[in-house]
């Protein structure tokens, strides 16, 4: 588990995935938080059914690069939003991040800590050189999360925007 000022990021064990897809408050009930009004969208159902739920049931691999990090506002005690990596550091020592607020929290920095959190994190895992992730032209918000933890973009396609952190240039 991270933990920030406000926020405790959860890697969710396999269980535990399988109670998050449920959406039916029983990992809150676990996990002694306060239930909220979370929804899954039906591109992160089929993600986490189609290659999540599949790779984290791998016992090969590192569970910590497979599964979603739930994010947990202390103060609230409730869940807020999450993120992912997904899949180990590739043969350049790349992770690549995805991550989501939920409508609710949106706008109160939770993501940008969270991401904070886990690219310090991955700069003391070994293997691990740079973070990428992706966007979509038209989420300012995400843009906005990457460019406040140093992100550099690196190419746009039509509908997407690229970036990249090499973690030798963090310096928290």
């Amino acid at each position: 588990m991270l933990e920030t000022v406000r926020l405790k990021l959860h890697p969710l064990t396999y269980g535990q995935l399988l109670k998050y897809i449920q959406a039916d408050h029983s990992l809150e009930a676990e996990l002694e938080l306060n239930s909220s009004n979370r929804t899954i969208s039906n591109e992160l159902k089929e993600a986490l059914e189609q290659t999540i739920v599949p790779n984290l049931a791998d016992g090969s691999k590192n569970y910590l690069y497979c599964t979603l990090w739930t994010i947990i506002c202390k103060e609230e005690n409730i869940m807020v939003g999450d993120i992912l990596i997904t899949g180990e550091p590739n043969d350049a020592g790349e992770i690549e991040i995805g991550y989501g607020t939920y409508d609710a929290y949106q706008g109160k920095g939770f993501m940008t800590e969270a991401v904070g959190a886990l690219i310090l994190w991955a700069k003391n895992e070994s293997g691990v050189t740079s973070i990428t992730a992706s966007t979509e032209i038209e989420n300012i918000g995400s843009h906005k999360i990457l460019q406040k933890n140093n992100f550099i973009l690196m190419f746009s396609s039509e509908s997407m925007i690229h970036w990249k952190l090499m973690l030798e240039n963090v310096d928290f």
